[in-house]
């Protein structure tokens, strides 16, 4: 029982003072407020994957086709990736002539294989791309009319070479969703302090931007096109090397893009096992430790629990760390959650702890030693 004590007291101090930091690093973030007109000299070119998307895209297609940036000054290409439905001919359909389609089967045989079709297909339309700076978002994504000129605004003031950008959950409409959004939330605020403390890289591929001749200056995924995932924090990161200064966090409501929730526990654990498979990729060891850290702190709080079926002393202190546990990022989801606008989700929270803690465990270990499925393929 001292041991486990003692484990529970070391991992959750670590765990405190990581918290804090980062409640007090997304509080240091200033909103982007913009302070100059667009110049009208930045050409973008928005690049969307897609495979199996003809029900998402069209949403998409629309958000896109409604955003306030001259549309002379920027092209959409969505590539499609082997679709067995109708995503080709949804993007062919749609009425806008900067709105153009590309088609992995153009370059690639139905039987070659990789371990990473998303970064081919990024890769080749990025190829074919006229802007200066690309943008990246999924196909399941929806936005607001000021994403694009908010995202060139940002650009134009900083000259960054990389942009990390927010991303939400929408449509939550049950109690597994819901926990998907507070999930998701909360590494939304993490990737937003990590900018601010220059504690590390993370960001999401469904709200990117990126200069186009800095994709090749770093030589864009080569020596990371094995990796199933990563098309986003391992490209980051490698900007990142090259330009220690270069890389921010865009930190504005008119920037946000909405993804979906999944709809099923198995698809559910396939994402995160994907999201998890990274962890021991990244060159960013300061990301690898802070990983490990949450994993071993929800690992001790789960065989705590058990512990305490055959302990029933240790249960108080059990109690203790779970009370701690949810004080602990309250802090911290507070402030994300009132950016974001579901601070009305937080009454979940704390039962969703009974979810969230073995989700946790169980991703972390099945991405370093099993198999997921990703677009209706097996990855290892």
């Amino acid at each position: 029982m001292y041991f486990f004590l003692t484990v529970l007291f070391l991992l959750g101090g670590l765990y405190g003072i990581l918290m804090i930091r980062y409640g007090h690093g997304w509080k240091a973030l200033p909103p982007y407020i913009p302070t100059q007109p667009i110049t009208g000299l930045t050409k973008v070119t928005v690049i969307i994957p897609a495979r199996d998307e003809e029900d998402n895209l069209p949403p998409l297609l629309a958000a896109l086709h409604a955003q306030d940036y001259p549309a002379h000054l920027f092209e959409v290409i969505v590539i499609d990736d082997f679709s067995t439905d109708g995503t080709p001919a949804v993007v062919k359909n749609f009425p806008a002539d900067n709105i153009k389609l590309l088609q992995l089967s153009q370059y690639l045989s139905a039987t070659e294989r990789l371990n990473s079709y998303k970064k081919k297909a990024i890769e080749l339309a990025i190829e074919q791309a006229t802007g200066d700076l690309i943008m990246t978002t999924d196909a399941d994504c929806v936005m607001g009319s000021l994403w694009i000129s908010t995202m060139v605004r940002f650009y134009e003031q900083y000259r960054p070479k990389f942009i990390a950008a927010p991303v939400s959950f929408y449509k939550e409409n049950n109690f597994f969703k819901i926990l998907q959004s507070l999930d998701f939330m909360t590494m939304q605020g993490i990737t937003g302090a990590l900018a601010q403390l220059k504690d590390g890289t993370m960001c999401n591929g469904a709200n990117l931007g990126y200069e186009r001749k800095v994709f090749y200056e770093v030589d864009g995924f080569k020596g990371i096109d094995n990796i199933a995932s990563g098309d986003d924090m391992l490209l980051m990161f490698k900007v990142f090397k090259a330009y220690p200064d270069g890389v921010k966090y865009l930190k504005s409501e008119d920037a946000i893009v909405e993804t979906l929730p999944v709809d099923t526990f198995k698809a559910f654990m396939n994402q995160r096992i994907r999201w998890s498979s990274k962890a021991d990729k990244y060159d960013d060891k300061r990301l690898t430790w802070v990983l490990a850290l949450v994993y071993c702190w929800n690992a001790v709080l789960l065989f705590g629990g058990l512990f305490c079926l055959f302990a029933p002393a240790a249960l108080p202190y059990f109690l203790i760390a779970m009370v701690y546990k949810v004080v602990l990022e309250f802090y911290f989801l507070i402030p994300v959650s009132r950016f974001f606008g579901k601070k009305g989700m937080l009454t979940w929270f704390i039962p969703g702890q009974l979810f969230h803690i073995p989700y946790i465990v169980v991703a972390g270990w099945l991405g370093k030693f099993g198999s997921y499925q990703w677009k209706g393929r097996k990855v290892k």
